[in-house]
């Protein structure tokens, strides 16, 4: 699902809002997950689930092709739990 289609359903489901106007919800959900995020807040979505930060360590790695040792640095990584409803419906067996 793209975020146009995302923001054509929301417009379908909710009455009295213009596709401009859901465009400007959708964005600010979005926004505002994303710099919750940067700061290090973890994002919890009921029945859906939680969005955090994970940090990496720096590490050596070794490059396949010619076998010389690598610096790879640390990051962060966003990582996605699913939520208890949300598996559930997964893995329902009447889909």
């Amino acid at each position: 699902m793209t975020k146009s289609v995302l923001i054509e359903k929301v417009s379908e489901k909710v009455e009295g809002l213009t596709r401009n106007q859901t465009e400007i919800v959708v964005d600010t959900v979005f926004d505002s997950i994303k710099k919750a995020l940067m700061t290090g807040e973890k994002i919890e979505i009921r029945g859906f689930g939680n969005f955090r930060l994970k940090t990496r360590n720096p590490r050596k790695a070794r490059n396949p092709k010619t076998g010389e040792s690598v610096d790879v640095p640390g990051k962060r990584v966003l990582y996605f739990k699913v939520g208890k409803a949300l598996k559930e419906a997964l893995n329902s067996s009447d889909q």
